[in-house]
């Protein structure tokens, strides 16, 4: 299946709140993708099946706080034209399975949110999109590369331990949604010939099981 990888742009934010929502139900507030990608620091990219055509974003709901719910009854008080409508525009051609974002700051890339379709999962998209924001990083004049995954989310610490990653600490009761703590992973100089050795074969390895235009 042919995939191709490009820069989010504003019009593809409602299929990136989707995927968003049916990857991390339980996060509030939701990420303002539109004021990332006005942050200079920030990385934002997403991943197309070139063979599907997007449909009209069905953007599940988000589980309502105490802040929500209160959020709604202003909303519902002033019906009308008084607010902008918080409506992102949407792709009505190209169908995004997934997206990453990073932030940039100094000389350290901090990846955000890798998310995929549910889907699309376990093919290796979420593999193609790691080395995508580790080449951002090296463009961004980045040294090092970290993020948090969940203490209780053994695959994924797998994962980034295949592309470099190694446990430096450990963030108690990071996750608000349930006070669960963050394993906090780094790489070693993602400039460096080893690591950029290793991060090659991985880049060919993956390139024979996904058609990547």
């Amino acid at each position: 299946m042919p995939y191709n990888m490009r820069p989010m742009q504003p019009e593809d934010i409602a299929q990136v709140i989707e995927i968003d929502r049916e990857a991390f139900p339980t996060i509030w507030p939701p990420t303002d993708y539109s004021r990332e990608l006005k942050n200079p620091l920030a990385c934002c990219l997403v991943t197309i099946d070139d063979q599907k055509t997007a449909p009209e974003p069905r953007v599940p709901p988000v589980p309502e706080s105490g802040l929500s719910r209160l959020i709604s009854r202003f909303q519902r008080l002033f019906k009308g034209n008084r607010f902008p409508s918080a409506e992102p525009p949407h792709s009505d051609s190209h169908y995004i399975v997934g997206f990453a974002s990073m932030w940039v700051i100094t000389d350290e890339g901090h990846v955000t949110n890798i998310a995929v379709r549910e889907p699309y999962r376990r093919q290796g998209i979420g593999e193609l999109m790691l080395l995508a924001v580790i080449d951002k990083a090296r463009e961004y004049k980045a040294n090092v590369v970290t993020l948090e995954v969940r203490a209780s989310n053994t695959a994924a610490q797998r994962l980034y331990r295949k592309y470099g990653f190694n446990q430096v600490g450990l963030r108690r009761g990071y996750y608000m949604d349930n006070k669960e703590d963050a394993v906090l992973m780094t790489t070693e100089d993602i400039n460096s010939a080893p690591f950029q050795s290793r991060i090659q074969q991985l880049k060919q390895t993956l390139s024979t099981k996904l058609e990547i235009t």
